[in-house]
């Protein structure tokens, strides 16, 4: 069901995106049509990644629950978004006008199109390492991904409208004549193809001065360029540190087992586990002591263990939202408390007391 729910989501996307261009430019070309798609569909992408990845570098995250960090620094998130936005105005005016676009203008929107194409190298760059080795727990390298393909499309896009314009619609540019002579002199003079392209350039400079000096109005830095790569974590550009992990919001199989009928799961005492009050029982004493014993043997082991219990055990325990679910939880687990046990019991001089001293304000491992 899911599967057909997407397909439809992208072929109606894709729909409203081949009649939405069309009604723009009746004329438009298959190739054009298909690059457009692979677009929308990239930025798409791209905001999935926003999602999935939307922490600040000073926030602690819960990596159980899939929590990364940013690629981008939020607050200067704001100068970033002005120039994607005049990056694709740029974009659709050169695709829909071209040569009809007074040569000033073309200028511009060429200037944007270079900066763009810069920014949107840094970005490429700035993922293409994503380090979470920080981030204990969390392994999924293949989010990077999903911001590649946006910053890509786009230079692509962006370096074969520049080829277009410069090879192409600038005969037009020396076949016509402005009323007004100070509008024909520029027209002549940019209409050679190596003075609109030198003079793109040139200009970026002073269109970057102009739009820092009003984005400052907004509250951003006069750098926010740079800090919106730097002031991030785990990126490759990144200048940050953040805090330490959150404890995976605590309660798993064991501990959610604890929550069924007194009867049943026989609740032992109370426990203290990184500060917090919490209900044991014999089977979680011995779960955890079990994998005490594991740590202590092979802290290898224990992290790969740890790892891919943290990755399906929580998502498994927060679907144990009642009496009978904990319940069946407890009664399941039993094989495995029994053969906990005996390992205990098999390498361990003293297994009760190590079983005893679980939960009982030192630091464990936690299940």
């Amino acid at each position: 069901m899911i599967i057909v729910c997407v397909l439809l989501f992208f072929l109606g996307l894709t729909g409203i995106t081949i009649f939405t261009l069309k009604r723009i430019k009746p004329a438009i070309t298959v190739p054009e049509v298909i690059l457009a798609n692979v677009y929308v569909f990239s930025l798409i992408s791209l905001f999935i990644g926003f999602l999935i990845h939307s922490n600040e570098y000073y926030t602690a995250i819960d990596p159980v629950d899939d929590q990364c960090y940013i690629p981008l620094g939020g607050k200067h998130i704001i100068t970033l978004t002005f120039y994607f936005i005049a990056f694709n105005i740029s974009l659709l005016l050169l695709w829909l006008k071209g040569y009809k676009l007074p040569p000033l203008a073309k200028v511009l929107s060429l200037g944007f199109l270079v900066t763009g194409i810069v920014i949107n190298l840094l970005i490429l760059w700035q993922v293409s390492e994503h380090n979470t080795a920080s981030i204990d727990m969390y392994d999924k390298s293949g989010h990077v991904y999903l911001f590649v393909f946006a910053p890509a499309v786009a230079i692509l896009i962006a370096v074969l409208l520049i080829l277009q314009v410069v090879r192409t619609h600038m005969v037009t540019a020396n076949e016509r004549i402005y009323s007004n002579k100070f509008l024909n002199k520029l027209n002549i003079f940019l209409g050679e193809r190596r003075n609109l392209t030198l003079w793109s350039i040139i200009l970026i400079l002073p269109l970057l001065l102009v739009i820092t000096a009003v984005l400052t109005l907004f509250g951003q830095d006069p750098d926010s360029l740079i800090k919106a790569f730097t002031e991030t974590t785990t990126w490759r550009l990144s200048q940050q540190m953040h805090p330490p992990v959150l404890d995976h919001k605590g309660h798993y199989l064991c501990t959610v087992a604890v929550s069924g009928d007194p009867k049943i799961v026989k609740p032992l005492r109370l426990g203290n586990r990184n500060g917090r009050t919490i209900i044991v029982n014999r089977q979680l004493l011995i779960a955890n002591a079990f994998e005490e014993m594991v740590q202590d043997f092979s802290p290898g082991l224990h992290r790969v263990i740890r790892r891919n219990y943290d990755k399906y055990g929580y998502n498994l325990s927060r679907k144990i939202n009642n009496e009978q679910m904990a319940n069946l939880t407890y009664r399941l687990m039993k094989p495995l408390e029994w053969i906990f046990l005996i390992c205990l019991y098999l390498l361990c001089q003293q297994p009760e007391q190590r079983i005893n001293r679980q939960y009982n304000g030192s630091v464990s491992p936690g299940n």
